[in-house]
């Protein structure tokens, strides 16, 4: 399973490299403003630190906006996937742009009706968001299932990109169920890394390492 960060904060996406932990990243309006960067400014600097997929989201809401939109940011880089919104004009601006050659992936997923939909337009990448699922009371998890079961039937290209991580227990779920890429805060990317008996196995390794004869 692919892994990508989710983040605009340059700091983090490099940390997250020098562990060799990520194959993409994953950006959005929300994460810019926190991060305090532009567009431009984040796609510049992580398109030199990163060699694999990069979403970046437009900002308008209509097809025609979001194609022309779209077609500039695919021009930055050609890592840059173009991030849709899962609307009726999202999807007609995904056909254009994938008969354009443009890698697309459609965002603010919450059904698999809504995923077949992203899949016939030929969108490269569908992002269901489980945590925000999970929030409401459903199964998040559940919803990755049914996607991989209907792409599965009908040997659909899209790839599932599971969003909204909250923890690491959505990343191993993922993994199990298949998914073919999960997109993660740097917390929970460290998250994996650690375990309590890690930690306590190397303190007793360096105790008793002050025991070895010199």
């Amino acid at each position: 399973m692919k892994i990508f960060i989710d983040s605009a904060d340059i700091g983090e996406i490099r940390e997250a490299a020098a562990m060799g932990a990520i194959d993409g990243v994953t950006t959005n309006p929300s994460l810019l403003a926190k991060a305090k960067v532009s567009m431009s400014q984040a796609l510049a600097s992580i398109c030199e630190i990163v060699d694999g997929p990069i979403s970046a989201e437009v900002l308008a809401t209509t097809t025609d906006q979001m194609v022309a939109e779209g077609r500039k940011l695919a021009a930055v880089h050609k890592n840059v996937v173009v991030k849709i919104p899962l609307i009726v004009d999202g999807l007609k601006a995904v056909r254009v742009l994938t008969s354009e050659g443009i890698n697309t992936n459609v965002t603010l997923c919450f059904s698999s009706n809504q995923a077949l939909l992203a899949a016939k337009a030929g969108a490269s990448f569908v992002s269901p968001f489980v945590g925000r699922l999970d929030d409401l009371g459903e199964d998040g998890m559940a919803l990755i299932e049914k996607i991989l079961s209907i792409y599965g039937n009908y040997t659909l290209n899209t790839e599932v990109l599971v969003a909204s991580v909250r923890h690491p227990v959505h990343v191993m779920q993922s993994a199990l169920l298949g998914a073919h890429a999960c997109t993660i805060p740097l917390k929970v990317i460290q998250q994996l890394a650690h375990h309590p008996m890690t930690d306590k196995g190397l303190a007793r390794f360096l105790e008793d390492a002050k025991s070895i004869p010199q």
